[in-house]
């Protein structure tokens, strides 16, 4: 008897690959590790071929899993055409992204995304939490990640940021002037903590840069014009967390939530891959 691949066992491949984790993988499926560790076990067994390499810290493709790929990809294209009847159906999904949750996992996560859901349309959103918040509850957006704020519960973490003061490693700080601050505006809550902190500590400070965006903020870091509240998470290579040096206040932390009111099966399936991406990337 001819051998036959099974549409949901490649489908688990294909986040395994993608997502680089049998645990993010299962969370993407809403199953368990058991269950996609069987799947792909059948699936080398008709192969006859390894496809993944498995070890505590990562998951990897072997040679014949990474030429399995494309043709994995291709397999479940063609049987998502065959089920629309020959027009692949169209799928939106508006979401909300906090821009200091956003971070470096924001390009990574939609090319994810975008493999796994081709015919997905995906409209996102760049802003404040509260803003994003908002939006969400009113009902303009089917879903939300942004910084958890306030006593707003419910949700489901997907990080926790630690936060720091961060500086180019060239950074100076001049004797007796007040500390200049790189921010976003208004109703930024990551500007709000960090200027209650300095507040409380008695330490003087002024807006010496306000931006559009966290791209913004961390621009004028860089460029030694002030110092910058941020998570250590997106914080890029060139800045340092020079609060222990200069003895500013600790920020704390803040969990990082999803939020959604989505209940289309293949809006959900999209979130439960948006959630374990987020977590694989920034763990």
């Amino acid at each position: 008897m001819t051998a036959t691949l099974d549409i949901a066992t490649v489908q688990a491949f294909l986040l395994v690959a993608d997502l680089q984790s049998f645990t993010r993988a299962a969370e993407a499926l809403g199953t368990t590790q058991a269950a996609v560790s069987l799947k792909l076990q059948r699936l080398e067994t008709v192969l006859d071929k390894r496809l993944v390499e498995r070890s505590p810290r990562a998951v990897r493709l072997t040679a014949d899993g990474a030429a399995f790929l494309d043709r994995a990809r291709a397999l479940i294209a063609a049987h998502d055409l065959a089920l629309s009847g020959g027009a692949p159906a169209a799928q939106s999904l508006s979401l909300g992204i906090s821009d200091h949750a956003a971070g470096p996992e924001l390009v990574p996560l939609l090319e994810r995304l975008h493999a796994m859901s081709l015919n997905l349309t995906l409209a996102v959103t760049i802003g404040f939490s509260r803003e994003m918040q908002d939006a969400y509850d009113s009902g303009e957006l089917d879903a939300v990640i942004v910084r958890q704020e306030g006593s707003r519960r419910g949700g489901e973490k997907l990080a926790e940021d630690e936060f720091g003061w961060f500086a180019a490693r060239r950074f100076t700080l001049p004797k007796g002037e007040p500390l200049p601050l790189a921010t976003l505006a208004r109703p930024c809550g990551v500007r709000a903590v960090a200027v209650r902190a300095l507040d409380k500590a008695g330490i003087a400070w002024r807006e010496r840069f306000m931006g559009g965006g966290v791209t913004a903020v961390v621009a004028a870091a860089l460029a030694g014009l002030a110092i910058a509240p941020l998570a250590r998470r997106i914080a890029p290579p060139g800045l340092i967390d020079i609060g222990p040096t200069h003895k500013l206040p600790k920020l704390g932390s803040s969990k990082v939530m999803l939020h959604s009111k989505v209940s289309d099966p293949a809006k959900l399936a999209a979130l439960r891959a948006v959630a374990a991406t987020f977590r694989s990337l920034a763990a």
